[in-house]
């Protein structure tokens, strides 16, 4: 495993976010869902899609605290422009399980 930098580190800017609504997406190669997901007033409102189906409905996910990559550029998904990349961890089916603060926290708050 390549080590990096803390200031790598700093590069990647993860932070809170709320999915403020979720709809499923069909025409993509796998199947996904689009998010769009508040980040505060400093952020705002952002949108992406993940490969989550095999433990989230687009109903379970609106209201749902998540965490995201928010600097990286934005990137064409099928013919939806994700605009950050939602964090999580693979079950042992190969299931997305995502990553969230286990309490509530403000949107927009930075992983430290």
């Amino acid at each position: 495993m390549a080590e990096i930098s803390f200031d790598d580190f700093l590069n990647v800017d993860i932070r809170a976010g709320r999915v403020t609504r979720a709809e499923p997406y069909p025409e993509a190669r796998t199947p996904a869902i689009k998010m769009w997901i508040d980040f505060g007033p400093e952020i705002g409102e952002k949108k992406t899609s993940a490969q989550v189906t095999a433990h989230y409905t687009p109903e379970s996910l609106t209201g749902k605290m998540v965490m995201a990559v928010v600097n990286f550029p934005p990137r064409q998904i099928g013919k939806f422009m994700s605009e950050v990349l939602v964090l999580g961890v693979s079950d042992p089916e190969g299931g997305i399980v995502l990553v969230a603060p286990d309490q509530d926290v403000p949107p927009g708050g930075r992983l430290h």
